[in-house]
């Protein structure tokens, strides 16, 4: 669906601003942050990180396809993005993507670091802020939705901390956690709540909970076969050679993504050729991707190829190119 409202924009510094944090609640930051995070800061942060991250967004991506509360009407709002608008509003998954990230950073990392508290926790409130703020700006969501989804985040990461090293150590000992991160996963997306007519909420959830196994798949190889070859070598502040630091952190970060979207590309490239084949239709044809029978694996399988990638062959090729 478009924007059903023509609009001025009067004051660009409001607009940039809130379309720049709209986005760091959607793929493109997911892609680039979470990675980051793994190659160049902590392990453990990241697989806490990535571990909140898809229960939070699991639950979200369900809760709206369940209450079904519609999205603010335009006029009086004007929308200012199209995709999502086919989604339905309460709770908002970027103000709960937000809260989870932000504040699972600054959780597991407060005890790691040495950084003001404060500080911290300034930081975490400001980019989750400014996220809840671009749903209201760009129109997509009630104040309620907003503030609906950064409380089911709280709730959750309040439930889920006293576990989270527990859950750690399981998907990196237990020998049944490959199989765990595949088959979980698949069934719940299979068994994704159906609507009357198409919405991309199950694809999105299919994407995350995708990316999610791939990584901790990686994760529970690394730990089982790899582990002197993944250890973490964090940025710290007052390094002698910071200039020296942020080239490596840097050329890192560029060859990882770069590995990443390349395998993003070939794997949708393959998947869906083999799908086509296999159902009897072109590659093009949106409608037909769009079937269960189509959407499920194309993107499970191309996103678990993605954090895969992620958590294993980058950091691989990193050591080979003697970037750890």
């Amino acid at each position: 669906q478009g924007c059903t409202q023509k609009y001025i924009v009067k004051n660009y510094f409001y607009y940039y601003l809130f379309k720049f944090s709209a986005a760091l609640g959607e793929e493109i930051f997911y892609i680039t942050f979470l990675p980051f995070t793994y190659w160049n800061i902590d392990h453990s942060v990241s697989r806490r990180m990535i571990i909140v991250w898809s229960i939070v967004m699991y639950i979200g991506q369900v809760s709206k396809d369940i209450l079904k509360w519609p999205r603010p009407l335009s006029p009086p709002v004007v929308k200012l993005e199209m995709r999502t608008n086919a989604e339905y509003g309460m709770p908002s998954t970027h103000a709960m993507a937000a809260t989870a990230i932000s504040f699972s950073f600054f959780i597991a990392t407060m005890n790691q670091y040495k950084y003001p508290f404060e500080l911290g926790l300034v930081a975490a409130l400001v980019f989750s802020t400014l996220v809840c703020l671009s749903r209201l700006y760009t129109g997509m969501h009630t104040v309620l939705d907003v503030i609906g989804g950064a409380l089911i985040s709280a709730v959750l990461l309040v439930l889920l901390y006293p576990a989270w090293d527990t859950i750690d150590h399981l998907l990196l000992t237990s020998p049944f956690c490959p199989l765990f991160s595949i088959v979980v996963p698949l069934v719940l997306c299979y068994n994704y709540p159906k609507l009357d007519y198409y919405s991309p909420t199950r694809g999105d959830t299919t994407t995350i909970l995708g990316a999610a196994a791939g990584a901790t798949v990686g994760f529970w190889l690394n730990n089982q076969y790899a582990a002197s070859a993944y250890t973490g070598k964090s940025v710290q502040p007052g390094f002698p050679l910071i200039t020296s630091t942020m080239v490596f952190v840097l050329a890192r970060f560029f060859v990882g993504i770069l590995v990443v979207l390349l395998t993003r590309w070939v794997m949708k490239s393959v998947v869906l050729g083999m799908l086509g084949y296999r159902y009897k239709f072109p590659i093009r044809d949106l409608e037909a991707r769009r079937r269960l029978e189509v959407e499920v694996p194309y993107k499970f399988v191309t996103y678990s190829s993605v954090g895969f990638t992620a958590t294993v062959i980058v950091p691989l090729l990193h050591e080979l190119l003697g970037l750890m």
